[in-house]
């Protein structure tokens, strides 16, 4: 650390701390009469909203949540969940944003390592609870979450056992004037668990600080460098993302903050996601592969104009198949980059003036890219030795970074945050390429890459050329062991409905590239099975665990 000379601060000045709070505070500044909306059930105002989280915040206080607590919310994404990421947070204490996806073992175990102390959860999400109550350890109250307060409220009848209320009613007598507090800016607000290939998930945890600072950073990216071009006076926002997963990209933070009009789908229903998208006008959505390809292979989706909306593609990679489809419904589409212990946001596919302007097949190549890197992010590449690779858009390495949001760690689990800190730098596990102008390729995940035939080659490359082929809605490719050759790519393939496709067809087609000579002949999949659909992780993440362990059985067999 150099010597500096800092300077000199006045006994009465005060330099207010970054808190969730402030980015709250400007949501009722300039539009407050723009609307936030929960399905065809409820709508408000942002200065109702802001009531609402008051109000919250007093519920909170009569069941003796004190600052340094931790909720827990099980809910579908909801103007629910959008409360709690700021009233909880603002009131000084932890939210625990659970995955609904794991397996009921799982909840349990993040619930206890997280000490959860209130749990709001939703009706739906009941017999989860039945399941592990009697094993919580730190849980003292539950709030009951209902959408029949909407349509009927005397149907919600009787709390169940050991509740202490329902969240609308105790909002309606909860007091809606409350002050919140100044702290540290460092004070813990959030925690979630991601899972891995093996053990207990692992929880991450971020600041007011680092999240205060991600929503600069993702407001100086798509709204400045309009890498995303969004504006809160002309666009319409609905995550098709979980909120329990990574904030849902910290978007409803920034769009609170901009008071944009948002819209909350709940349980994901494709008839009601695309009837909110007409009636309400939605512009930016950002989801995984998975639910883009279902819509893009919809016979529904050439019946409306979808030329408004804006998708961003995280958590799998948009494949060149997929972002021709979406292009071709008008669907303007975007791939994304980070991870869970990066908040998430850390590269967008940003178009600079020259690429904007390129040929559609051309324009597809920069779009399926991870994305240019973010705003305030400091990224390289790494070599096995810890040496950093050039910046060339072909030396191979493993992605590191840092950055004013990315988390310092797992909760209670010091080893494994060493090792994604290690040399510290943060140790992300992708292979990837970035060229001079500072544009990410990924490779692979370095558990992914298939080793075969002394070379590496990169199974999401095979998905991508898989993706291109006629008929093909969806492609997942991995690695299993061959005596000869040491690994081998196998692929699984959703065909699109009505395509007949065979896997000795798919071949040809690529063993005819590799007489040309313009593919190498270790990308051609050893086997190729069709299958209904490709297992996925609890995220939507292609489970590629899952398929190596299923194949592998499939070939000894």
């Amino acid at each position: 650390m150099i010597q500096t000379k800092l300077i000199p601060r006045t006994a009465e000045a005060v330099e207010p701390p970054m808190l969730i709070k402030t980015l709250l505070a400007q949501s009722t500044k300039y539009e407050p009469q723009r609307e936030i909306i929960y399905r065809d059930l409820f709508r408000m105002n942002y200065v109702e909203f802001n009531r609402r989280v008051r109000q919250l915040a007093n519920v909170l206080t009569d069941l003796g949540v004190k600052p340094g607590d931790t909720v827990a919310v099980l809910d579908w994404d909801s103007h629910r969940y959008l409360e709690c990421f700021f009233g909880v947070t603002s009131y000084g204490v932890v939210l625990h944003t659970i995955n609904v996806r794991l397996s009921s073992a799982q909840i349990l175990y993040t619930m206890n390592h997280a000490q959860d102390k209130i749990v709001l959860i939703h009706e739906d999400f009941l017999p989860i609870l039945s399941a592990i109550k009697d094993q919580l350890t730190t849980v003292e109250k539950f709030v009951l979450i209902s959408d029949k307060v909407y349509t009927d409220p005397i149907a919600v009848g009787d709390l169940p056992t050991g509740f202490s209320g329902e969240y609308e009613a105790l909002l309606g007598n909860a007091s809606d004037q409350y002050d919140f507090p100044d702290f540290d800016e460092n004070t813990w607000a959030t925690t979630f668990y991601t899972t891995g290939t093996t053990g207990n998930p692992k929880g991450v945890y971020f600041s007011h600080r680092q999240l205060f600072m991600h929503t600069m950073g993702l407001a100086t990216y798509v709204c400045g460098y309009q890498a995303v071009p969004f504006s809160s006076v002309t666009d319409v926002y609905m995550p098709i993302t979980p909120m329990f997963h990574v904030h849902a990209w910290g978007f409803p933070f920034l769009a609170t903050m901009l008071s944009t009009k948002q819209v909350y789908p709940g349980r994901y229903e494709p008839e009601l996601l695309l009837k909110l998208l007409l009636k309400e006008g939605v512009t930016l959505s950002h989801c995984v592969p998975t639910i883009l390809n279902m819509l893009v292979n919809s016979p529904v989706a050439n019946q409306v104009d979808l030329t408004r909306w804006k998708v961003i593609i995280g958590g799998s990679a948009l494949t060149k198949g997929l972002a021709k489809g979406a292009l071709e419904l008008g669907i303007q589409v975007y791939q994304g980059y980070g991870m869970s212990e990066t908040a998430p946001i850390m590269a967008l596919s940003q178009l600079n003036d020259l690429e904007r302007n390129l040929p559609v097949d051309e324009k597809v190549d920069y779009l399926t890219r991870a994305g240019r890197i973010a705003p305030f992010i400091e990224m390289h590449l790494m070599d096995d030795e810890g040496n950093f690779v050039p910046h060339d858009g072909h030396s191979l390495g493993e992605i590191v970074a840092r950055g004013p949001w990315l988390t310092q760690g797992y909760y209670e689990d010091p080893e494994c945050g060493a090792a994604l800190w290690k040399g510290g730098w943060l140790h992300t596990g992708d292979v990837a390429s970035i060229t001079p102008d500072n544009w990410v390729l990924i490779a692979d995940r370095t558990k992914d890459v298939i080793k075969t035939g002394g070379e590496w080659i990169s199974s999401l490359d095979i998905e991508d050329l898989l993706s291109q082929v006629d008929g093909v809605a969806e492609a997942a490719v991995v690695g299993l062991p061959d005596e000869r050759w040491g690994e081998r790519p196998h692929a699984l393939i959703v065909q699109k409905p009505g395509a007949e496709l065979t896997a000795e067809g798919i071949k040809s087609g690529m063993q005819a590239k590799v007489q040309l000579g313009e593919l190498n002949k270790w990308y051609v999949p050893d086997r190729i099975l069709f299958v209904p659909e490709i297992p996925k992780t609890s995220v939507g993440k292609i489970d590629k665990k899952r398929i190596r362990s299923e194949m592998k059985d499939l070939i000894l067999q």
